[in-house]
């Protein structure tokens, strides 16, 4: 088992994890797992009711970061004004790189998620699928944009929604 480089994260700092968006280091504990002590990064996921163990040693390697840094966010919030680019491929191909985007927790890619899903009012409806990736993909922007502003979800949706709009008109 190689040793990766240990990130620096303590309790009460937010993270993303990949998978599930922004969290909270809530402890750092250690484990004895199969005769093994490990030590674990203990995330609490407050909106999904979930705790999450992350082994310190492996939490780089699968992509958990620090929260972006305000500059970042500026930019994915600028990336929602662009048009849309909707490739014309089959949509299972286009779902399936949607939700790799959105599992990749890299900020600007989840907000060319959103961006190229977003309907407008005049707009044709959405599917089904369209709705649950465009969804899940405005719900971790949002989560890291409350989390780096420092400002509750609502307050951040509607930032987001504001941006969104704006590129409307």
């Amino acid at each position: 088992m190689t040793k990766s480089k240990k990130p620096d994260f303590r309790p009460d700092d937010f993270v993303v994890y990949p998978a599930h968006g922004v969290g909270k280091i809530i402890n750092i504990e250690d484990q004895e797992i199969a005769g093994i002590r490990l030590e674990l990064f203990v995330i609490s996921f407050e909106k999904d009711k979930m705790t999450l163990r992350v082994p310190t040693h492996k939490a780089t390697e699968i992509g958990m970061r620090p929260l972006s840094a305000p500059d970042v966010v500026t930019k994915a919030l600028d990336t929602l004004k662009g048009k849309a680019k909707v490739k014309r491929a089959m949509w299972s191909r286009r779902a399936q790189e949607y939700e790799q985007k959105i599992n990749s927790g890299d900020l600007m890619a989840i907000a060319e998620v959103v961006r190229d899903l977003h309907r407008s009012d005049d707009q044709r409806e959405q599917s089904y699928s369209e709705r649950q990736l465009y969804e899940a993909a405005l719900e971790r922007l949002t989560r890291e944009v409350a989390a780096v502003a420092g400002v509750d979800e609502a307050g951040a949706q509607k930032k987001v929604d504001e941006v969104l709009l704006g590129r409307a008109a």
